[in-house]
């Protein structure tokens, strides 16, 4: 027997209700903030990652999958969004007109990294960007909007960190008192972050490696080195979360190594999930769209692990999936004809219907019925059809009622549309 790859899963029906409440959830909330939904190709060619991932990073260096086509072009499955919604803003000119683009998409990602729980080679991310706004506003507001999303799902128990980046004017300064800091403790560090010190320190403070976390510890704080302006940025980012009332963390070991990421920065962590703390993160990419090549937009965004996100819900409720309103139980060939007439008009309408199309028994009808959680069930055979009355049956009340064979369909579809619309599920009185 084929088994499924090993770091990816099948998402099966009675999971699947609770990942279509997610995105029903987050799309109609990113309408509401103005996002608008953009769908991007899951492969694009690996130059585009490792610019705007940076070649440096354990992403690009050993996660990605990565290959060459028939073509000779080097290409990789995407193991993130924002670059694709990067490309895709410069590659359609969506600045000509208004720069300011609010965008979201939702969808999988792919990283070779070792399979462990809530973590998956194929892995589900929601991604949202906002295009050329530079003020602190739109980051307490993308902030805010995340903080809703959590809070619309009943998800509690989550924890924002918030750091400033600074920007090219004064990080150089907090670079070399980091360095200065590093050269003491390098004995101390892991391979990787010794091989990385020089040249990306920032990424030694993100490190997750117990050794290194606590050679850090007393490393200098980026927000120390801030210049005026970045200073006055994030003071109007805070003011303005203390104003929506989302609650924060100042985190100074919250960083993003590259250097066209600037100021904002966020993360939201849990503690359900064990070492997978981290449910969302994001922040300001100021100097993306222009290092890719486009023009000088300013740029924020974030992403939420859906993965992590649906195994914390998963932990307070399931979806199963909706019960059928009706089944039509049918007994005889001249039975299961006119019910699939019957059936096919009902589904039409809107009415969710199930019926036999073997050759069971009444009862054993009865019992598949029961164990779908249906909430009538048509009993229709010979002698109902030659009487002209069939028998509709109320599981939940056990009650039964005759229904001429003449329009039935429209006497069906009136009782139990009017019975959902009341909210009982499909159940008639």
């Amino acid at each position: 027997m084929i088994q499924l790859i090993r770091g990816f899963k099948d998402i099966l029906p009675g999971e699947a209700g609770l990942w279509q409440h997610v995105e029903g959830t987050a799309a109609r909330l990113f309408a509401t903030f103005g996002y608008g939904e953009i769908r991007v190709p899951i492969m694009e060619k690996t130059e585009l990652f490792a610019r705007s991932i940076g070649e440096e990073t354990d992403i690009v260096e050993k996660e990605m999958y990565t290959f060459a086509d028939r073509g000779g072009d080097t290409l990789t499955l995407r193991p993130e969004a924002t670059a694709s919604i990067v490309r895709a803003y410069i590659q359609h000119k969506m600045y000509a007109g208004d720069p300011v683009h609010k965008l979201y998409t939702i969808g999988p990602m792919f990283r070779r990294e070792r399979p462990q729980k809530g973590r998956y080679r194929q892995f589900y991310q929601i991604d949202a960007e906002v295009f050329g706004i530079a003020g602190p506003y739109i980051d307490a507001q993308m902030i805010h909007m995340l903080h809703l999303l959590f809070q619309h799902l009943a998800v509690t128990d989550v924890h924002t960190h918030l750091n400033s980046l600074g920007c090219p004017a004064c990080r150089p300064r907090f670079r070399e008192a980091l360095l200065a800091m590093l050269d003491g403790v390098t004995d101390q560090l892991c391979p990787d972050c010794r091989r990385r010190k020089d040249r990306n320190p920032l990424r030694v403070l993100d490190c997750k490696v117990p050794a290194c976390r606590e050679a850090v510890a007393d490393a200098p704080a980026i927000v120390d080195y801030l210049c005026a302006d970045c200073q006055a940025h994030f003071a109007t980012v805070t003011r303005a979360l203390d104003q929506l009332q989302v609650p924060y963390t100042l985190d100074k070991r919250l960083v993003r190594g590259l250097d066209y990421y600037t100021r904002t920065t966020f993360e939201l962590q849990t503690g359900v999930l064990g070492a997978q703390s981290a449910v969302a993160g994001g922040g300001r990419y100021d100097g993306l769209v222009e290092a890719l090549g486009g023009p000088a937009t300013p740029a924020i965004g974030f992403a939420v692990g859906f993965d992590r996100l649906v195994e914390i819900l998963s932990r307070q409720h399931t979806m199963a999936a909706r019960p059928p309103a009706l089944y039509i139980a049918a007994l005889g060939d001249a039975a299961k004809e006119q019910a699939f007439r019957w059936a096919a008009e009902l589904l039409e309408a809107g009415i969710q219907v199930e019926m036999e199309h073997g050759d069971k028994s009444l009862k054993a009808q009865m019992k598949r019925a029961d164990r779908l959680g249906a909430g009538h069930v048509l009993i229709v055979g010979e002698a109902e059809l030659a009487a002209g009355v069939l028998v509709l049956r109320d599981m939940q009340t056990k009650a039964q009622r005759e229904l001429p064979v003449a329009g039935v369909t429209a006497a069906l579809g009136a009782l139990l549309q009017s019975a959902r619309n009341s909210g009982d599920d499909g159940n008639i009185s």
